[in-house]
C-alpha cells in the first residue's frame, strides 16, 4: 500500500462515514417528528438504549449501498475536478492500478457490513421491535387458528387455536405416522409451551394402535418433548431480522423440513445479507468509473448520475423481492438479479473509463 492508496482509502471511508452520519442526523429528526407521541410516553432511557441506540445502525446497514455509491461519486469527483486523477494517470499509474484502494475501501465496508447484519444487528432489533410494539403500533402475532404443522418425520402436531400471552394451546393432538399408517395419536384439551421444546399437556387421551389392537391411556398432566415452539407457528412481521445468519439458516432449513411454505420472508432476508456486501464492490466500480473524468456540469452531474443509479438499484432490489414473495422466482435469485444487471453496467462503464 502506497501513501497515494492510503491517501484514497481515507478520502472515501471518511466521506462515507461523514454521509451516514449526516444522513443519520436528518433521520432523527423525521423520525421524532413522525413518532413524538410515542416517545413522550415511553421513558427516556427505553427510547435512547432501546430504540435510537438499535434504530441507527440497523438504519444505516439498510441504505449501505446508497452510502457507498454517494461517497465514492463525491470525493472522486473531487479528485477529477481538482486534475488530481489527471495527475495520478500521467504519472504512469493504470486505470486498474487506480483502483485497487477503491476495492481495499468496499471490502472494509462489505465486510463491516456483513457483520453488522449476520451478527450485530439482529440481537439489537430484538430490543427495537420490542419498543415499537409496546410504545408505538403492536405488530406482534400472539394468536393463531387452526395450525398444522410436520413437527417431525411422520409425526403431525395440531390446535384449533394458540394464545402466546399465556403460552397455551386448545384442543391439541398430535399423529404418529410410519409407513404412512397411524400409529399413535394423542389429544389433550390444552397444551402449554414451556420452555425450548417441552410442552405440558392436560386432559390428555393418548391412543396407540398396534395389530388389531387399541391402547387408551388417559391421564391430567404429562410433560413431554414436541420438537417445536410458538415462532415456528406465529411469525410477525421483521421476525427475519430479530435472527442471525446461522440462526437464519437453521430455521429456514428447520422449517423446510417440516413443509412450511411461507418463509419467502426469511430467505429473502438470509440472501440479501450476502447480497448487500457483493454491493459495495459494484457500485464503487461504478461510481468511481463514472466520475474519474471531469465532466461539463462539474461535480453536480456526476452526483446527480450517482444518487440516479444508487437509488433505481434500491428501488430495483425491492420489486425483485416482492417477485420472491409472489413465486414468481426463487429468494436467491430475486436478491442477486440487481447485483448481476448492475456487475454488468459496472464491467461497461469501467472498460469506456479506462480507455
Amino acid at each position: 500500500m502506497s501513501i497515494l492508496d492510503m491517501y484514497i482509502i481515507r478520502k472515501f471511508l471518511g466521506t462515507y462515514v461523514f454521509a451516514i452520519m449526516l444522513i443519520l442526523a436528518i433521520t432523527i429528526v423525521f423520525d421524532i417528528n413522525e413518532k413524538l407521541d410515542a416517545f413522550m410516553q415511553a421513558p427516556l432511557k427505553a427510547t435512547i438504549f432501546d430504540y435510537f441506540l438499535n434504530f441507527l445502525p440497523y438504519f444505516a446497514n439498510q441504505f449501505s449501498p446508497l452510502f457507498v455509491f454517494i461517497a465514492v461519486i463525491f470525493f472522486t469527483s473531487k479528485l477529477a475536478d481538482n486534475s488530481e486523477i489527471i495527475a495520478m494517470l500521467s504519472s504512469g499509474m493504470s486505470f486498474r492500478r487506480l483502483l485497487r484502494p477503491y476495492l481495499v475501501s468496499a471490502a472494509v465496508i462489505a465486510v463491516a457490513t456483513y457483520v453488522l447484519s449476520a451478527y450485530v444487528i439482529p440481537p439489537a432489533n430484538v430490543k427495537r421491535i420490542a419498543y415499537t410494539n409496546t410504545y408505538v403500533k403492536n405488530r406482534r402475532v400472539d394468536f393463531g387458528d387452526n395450525i398444522m404443522m410436520q413437527v417431525a418425520p411422520g409425526e403431525i402436531a395440531y390446535m384449533s387455536r394458540y394464545d402466546n400471552t399465556t403460552r397455551t394451546g386448545y384442543r391439541f393432538s398430535l399423529e404418529l405416522f410410519k409407513d404412512k399408517k397411524l400409529v399413535s395419536r394423542l389429544q389433550a384439551q390444552t397444551v402449554k409451551w414451556d420452555t425450548l421444546y417441552q410442552w405440558r399437556v392436560r386432559d390428555y387421551v393418548i391412543r396407540d394402535f398396534k395389530e388389531n389392537r387399541e391402547i387408551i391411556t388417559r391421564g391430567y398432566e404429562l410433560d413431554t418433548i414436541i420438537p417445536f415452539e410458538p415462532r415456528d407457528f406465529l411469525i410477525s412481521r421483521n421476525d427475519q431480522e430479530t435472527l442471525s445468519t446461522p440462526q437464519l439458516r437453521e430455521y429456514i432449513d428447520r422449517q423446510k423440513k417440516r413443509g412450511v411454505a411461507n418463509i419467502q420472508a426469511f430467505e429473502i432476508e438470509y440472501q440479501k445479507r450476502f447480497a448487500m456486501c457483493a454491493a459495495a464492490f459494484i457500485l464503487t466500480v461504478i461510481g468511481m468509473s463514472l466520475s474519474s473524468k471531469k465532466v461539463k456540469g462539474g461535480m453536480g452531474v456526476n452526483i446527480g448520475i450517482g444518487l440516479l443509479l444508487s437509488f433505481s438499484y434500491i428501488l430495483f432490489m425491492t420489486v425483485t423481492s416482492s417477485f420472491a414473495v409472489s413465486g414468481l422466482t426463487s429468494p436467491m435469485v430475486a436478491m442477486w438479479i440487481p447485483n448481476i444487471i448492475y456487475s454488468v453496467i459496472a464491467v461497461i462503464l469501467y472498460l469506456k473509463a479506462s480507455r
